[in-house]
């Protein structure tokens, strides 16, 4: 059976896959949600959703470093990963061994598209379809901010990092009703100087991959003195999976916080 993911690639399938390993925190999230936790046997360090399969899983190194050893001791008959999460050169030593199966994601229609895809190679469409249809539902209850307010999105402190364009984050952003200030591709560098000349409403600090926590809120005020400085779950602004159906309930919250 050959399948194409979403990078174009065709990839070869013996049978639907029995031994699965993941390498995407929130696709780990999104094949216990498809109900697929006899048949996934491998995962990252970083997939701590669902906690069960946290403690119980075997993991095979992270995102950016897979541990090769541990992936061939599972003998996996699909390896589930991301064009931007994972390193070029360890999805290539993979594929010379397995079948890796590729999303490649940065609009919402995207990641709708990967559970689609997913849900196909797994036999598990049913499952997928409803919560594709739940995704869709609950965003479309989401009323966005009442005013477009221009933000941040800092995804790290040292260097400063922030969110562009061509993003997952930017798009979600965009879905809820802000203005980002960066209109440069992917996840630029920006000096203090340059940032502070955007003039933004909010900075968010998120929780993901940089621990931003309360005790940076003051550092960030000092800098952006005319911003509301505001801490986010990373997790609801950067997972493609199944973490969509409740991000709407989290943006809700925040819109109505800052309206």
């Amino acid at each position: 059976m050959i399948v194409k993911d979403q990078m174009n690639r065709e990839v070869r399938l013996v049978d639907f896959p029995k031994r699965i390993v993941s390498l995407v925190p929130s696709q780990t999230e999104l094949l216990y949600d498809l109900g697929l936790g006899d048949r996934v046997v491998g995962i990252t360090k970083f997939c701590v959703h669902p906690e069960s399969w946290f403690r119980t899983k075997t993991r095979v190194g992270g995102t950016k470093k897979v541990n090769f050893e541990a992936i061939a001791a599972l003998n996996p008959d699909l390896i589930i990963g991301n064009k931007e999460e994972n390193t070029e050169s360890d999805i290539k030593a993979l594929c010379e061994s397995y079948p890796v199966w590729m999303s490649d994601i940065i609009t919402f229609s995207d990641a709708l598209e990967m559970m689609k895809l997913i849900g196909e190679i797994t036999q598990t469409e049913n499952q997928a379809n409803q919560l594709i249809q739940n995704i869709e539902f609950n965003f479309i209850q989401l009323k966005p901010i009442l005013t477009s307010k221009k933000v941040l999105y800092f995804i790290w402190g040292n260097p400063f990092m922030v969110v562009g364009k061509s993003t997952f984050i930017d798009e979600l952003l965009y879905k809820i009703g802000f203005e980002n200030c960066v209109q440069s591709e992917r996840y630029p560098d920006f000096t203090k100087e340059q940032l502070i000349a955007l003039k933004p409403d909010f900075i968010f600090l998120s929780s993901e991959p940089y621990p931003f926590k309360e005790e940076h809120i003051q550092r960030y005020e000092k800098l952006f003195p005319n911003a509301q400085v505001i801490l986010v779950d990373g997790e609801y602004f950067s997972w493609y999976g199944s973490r969509l159906k409740a991000a709407p309930s989290y943006f809700q919250e925040l819109i109505n916080q800052l309206n």
